[in-house]
């Protein structure tokens, strides 16, 4: 470490690794800067390219978007309430599994974990056509709780592979003590191995979250009006029968982005901790 503490990194390389990490926050950034900038542009100067960054900015467009569109807003009352009735739901059962799954080493365990993963690689639309005529039997069609059941099994193998590999990083020892001294398998697990996990469990809250909040085929398939989602709301704005209306899309889209930007700024040293669990394992 002292041999390699002297050594000065050359300019050219730090020049070369700033200009990967500015392309690549262009290539992610860009198409976001460049959305909400249209939605803020008067209606007529939105594909003007005079008008690309001189421009007065306008709320016209979010007016129209609360004028016409109301069902977008309920929509977003939709998104909200399968959102975090599905983070908490795939976070929870994603924590437990991880916890069998770190602790229990048998070869049963290892092939169940396996076939996680295989499950997990399969398109949503194969088991979605399936799932129709039993959901529909079920009487959930256009119900909230499909949708919530739907998202949180679907991300529930990727959470679980997430979360074993952080509860890895907690000593068994931590588990044979809390044992000894009294406490009971739910005790261990809600008052010690919880907690500790909690980076990893926002990790994975995050990729969850992301993942209910933009999803489009289920909601599509499953829902019709009472539980439809923002993401149908926005897919109906593009086939409108008088024209899109460009600026409203645009409006639209950027409240629709709003919640979820917010939600990963505020998780993000979390996300990354958790992300990076079991890169030092030793």
């Amino acid at each position: 470490m002292s041999a390699l503490a002297g050594v000065r990194v050359p300019v050219g390389w730090r020049l070369f690794k700033a200009l990967v990490v500015a392309l690549a926050v262009a290539w992610s950034l860009g198409p976001i800067v460049l959305m909400v900038l249209a939605s803020l542009r008067p209606p007529r100067d939105i594909f003007d390219p005079a008008a690309a960054w001189r421009f007065t900015p306008s709320l016209d467009s979010y007016r129209a978007l609360f004028a016409q569109w109301p069902d977008f807003f309920a929509g977003m009352a939709n998104s909200g309430i399968v959102t975090l009735f599905t983070t908490a739901l795939a976070v929870l059962a994603s924590a437990l599994a991880g916890y069998a799954y770190s602790r229990l080493r048998t070869r049963a365990m290892s092939l169940s974990a396996l076939s996680l993963v295989s499950l997990r690689l399969i398109p949503p639309i194969v088991t979605t056509l399936p799932l129709f005529p039993i959901v529909n039997w079920l009487r959930l069609n256009d119900t909230h709780l499909i949708l919530i059941l739907l998202y949180a099994t679907f991300f529930v193998s990727l959470g679980t592979m997430v979360m074993r590999t952080f509860m890895d990083q907690i000593p068994v020892e931590i588990d044979e003590a809390a044992l000894v001294d009294g406490a009971s398998h739910a005790q261990l697990i809600g008052r010690i191995m919880l907690p500790l996990a909690a980076q990893g469990m926002v990790a994975v809250a995050v990729f969850v979250m992301v993942f209910a909040w933009n999803e489009f085929l289920f909601a599509f398939i499953f829902t019709t009006k009472a539980a439809k989602t923002a993401p149908l709301v926005l897919a109906e704005m593009t086939g409108a029968v008088d024209g899109v209306d460009w600026g409203v899309l645009f409006a639209a889209a950027s409240l629709h982005l709003l919640p979820v930007l917010a939600f990963v700024v505020l998780a993000q040293r979390h996300l990354v901790e958790g992300l990076t669990a079991g890169a030092t394992k030793g």
